[in-house]
């Protein structure tokens, strides 16, 4: 199966609402994808997608002719290449009445396995998929990580207490969630934003690293530091829950340098107390080809997730059609990195890029 396969099979099957563009854009299906809660008029993720199409590339051949290595290590994880797949709530809602999020989740790890990644699975509005996806994480070497909506502390401790018997990787919490309006019914009292103290609560009862998604400024990613984030996710939802908010890739650049300042700093006063806190960066939004993950790695992001070629993907093939996408965005990195002169994941940075004037 190749990928114009996978996209053909995907437009016999996923429904009404998605229009399995060539690439996956959100030009075509404004507000109507992606899910609901969007939030008018629609235009988030079309802007997340061409804020990357802005960035170029810069060409160095005048390198030694080596093999590429686009493995890479995070939270003490070692990825194959630097790619998460992304979570999804619920795909009844969004695609076909019968379609079952569970087994989208069982697929993607299955994927993810032979990939040699991981997948970040969330639970939308139905809290029964849990029970299968821990059951789908043993099953593929325990590599699902668990993204819990902004419920309150209590629910989401209680969610984190299902993993007692075989803690994952990471645990996430999505912030951003709180403004989609068919969320903040079902989160009840006490649900939607967040204190950096709740935060600290979470992270503390988490005892695995401990990720916060939802990012979207250097004021926030700092919060999130304080508040002891192992790795935050620079996300806006796939731009579903405010309109006219930048894109990923153009606040992506002074996240960077605040984290990575913070970062130094921590690592100077642990050169003294001899304990140090580093948070890593991950983005998502818009990226679709592994050209674009070059460029985020380049801004100073440590991985990236992708969430709705994965999924039109499984559409077109279940597994396999996975496969096949994952396939296609590791080929585009290693070329990516062979003609800018990275041999290795190490060696991207800021100069192999030429970030849009202004």
């Amino acid at each position: 199966m190749n990928y114009s396969e996978v996209l053909e099979n995907a437009r016999k099957n996923i429904g009404p609402n998605c229009q399995v563009c060539p690439v996956c854009n959100g030009l075509a299906c404004k507000n109507t994808m992606p899910g609901p809660g969007s939030k008018a008029p629609g235009n988030g993720a079309n802007d997340n997608y061409n804020a990357w199409k802005k960035i170029k590339l810069n060409v160095d051949t005048f390198v030694p002719n080596t093999p590429i290595d686009t493995s890479t290590n995070l939270l003490g994880l070692k990825l194959s290449f630097p790619l998460i797949t992304a979570p999804i709530g619920s795909i009844a809602m969004q695609f076909n009445p019968t379609d079952d999020v569970a087994d989208f989740n069982e697929k993607c790890m299955a994927a993810c396995e032979t990939r040699g990644i991981f997948h970040a699975y969330g639970n939308g509005r139905d809290q029964r998929i849990w029970d299968r996806a821990i059951e789908s994480g043993k099953a593929h070497g325990n590599n699902g990580i668990p993204v819990f909506n902004p419920g309150t502390n209590e629910g989401i401790m209680g969610l984190m207490d299902l993993y007692k018997d075989c803690l994952p990787q990471a645990m996430c919490v999505v912030v951003d969630s709180a403004g989609l309006p068919h969320l903040k019914t079902f989160n009840g009292k006490g649900g939607g934003t967040k204190t950096i103290e709740d935060l600290q609560e979470l992270k503390a009862y988490a005892k695995v690293p401990f990720i916060v998604k939802g990012i979207m400024s250097a004021r926030t990613a700092l919060k999130a530091m304080e508040a002891g984030a192992d790795a935050i996710i620079v996300s806006n939802h796939g731009g579903r829950v405010l309109s006219d908010t930048p894109a990923t890739a153009e606040v992506l650049p002074e996240i960077v340098d605040a984290v990575k300042g913070a970062n130094a700093a921590s690592r100077a006063a642990g050169a003294v107390s001899g304990a140090a806190h580093q948070t890593k960066i991950l983005v998502d939004g818009g990226i679709r080809s592994g050209l674009d993950v070059f460029k985020a790695l380049a801004m100073g992001a440590d991985a990236c997730l992708i969430c709705r070629p994965v999924l039109i993907s499984y559409y077109g093939g279940g597994q396999e059609g996975i496969e096949c996408y994952l396939d296609k965005i590791k080929a585009e990195l290693e070329d990516t990195m062979y003609m800018c002169g990275a041999r290795k994941i190490a060696d991207i940075n800021r100069s192999m890029i030429r970030l849009p004037a202004g």
